[in-house]
């Protein structure tokens, strides 16, 4: 089941993010980036600016138990919503979660009259290739500097 979060999710958001963002990008970040990372976008605090700003999270919960989130963002810019999280613990992966995100966001975007949705991806990361096989197109390779001498390396991926 697919739920919206509130921000006393946070606390919930927050550990799945440490748990799947160990196993997701071990081999693309050193501990060091992934640390920074981790505590740049994912304290509670970061989070609840997160979701007053605009960003609406979603819950995974299989038997109760949380297994995955999401963020989007309806009207980031004119039209497009962007999809700014999506992850499901790997034990969960291949049961059809991430689709059933990604149908939910498409569903709530048709139904703001957004005409796009957009997400950013590690170009070294294998979630690329599950865009791909959703109908996302690479639009833009872009390096982002977060600080600290670390750079986000992304693909910017589109799908009307």
């Amino acid at each position: 089941m697919i739920r919206p979060a509130t921000p006393d999710d946070c606390i919930v958001i927050q550990t799945l993010a440490h748990e799947i963002w160990s196993e997701a990008y071990a081999s693309i970040l050193s501990p060091a980036q992934l640390s920074y990372m981790l505590e740049a976008f994912y304290t509670l605090e970061v989070l609840q600016r997160q979701m007053e700003a605009g960003q609406q999270f979603l819950i995974l919960e299989d038997d109760n138990v949380a297994q995955g989130f999401a963020a989007y963002q309806l009207d980031y810019t004119p039209g497009v919503t962007q999809l700014h999280k999506l992850y499901v613990r790997t034990t969960q992966h291949h049961k059809g979660w991430g689709n059933s995100f990604l149908e939910t966001i498409e569903q709530r975007a048709v139904k703001a009259e957004q005409h796009t949705l957009r997400l950013n991806v590690n170009r070294f990361n294998n979630a690329q290739f599950f865009y791909q096989k959703k109908g996302f197109q690479i639009v833009e390779t872009i390096d982002i500097p977060i600080g600290e001498g670390y750079w986000m390396e992304d693909f910017i991926m589109e799908k009307n």
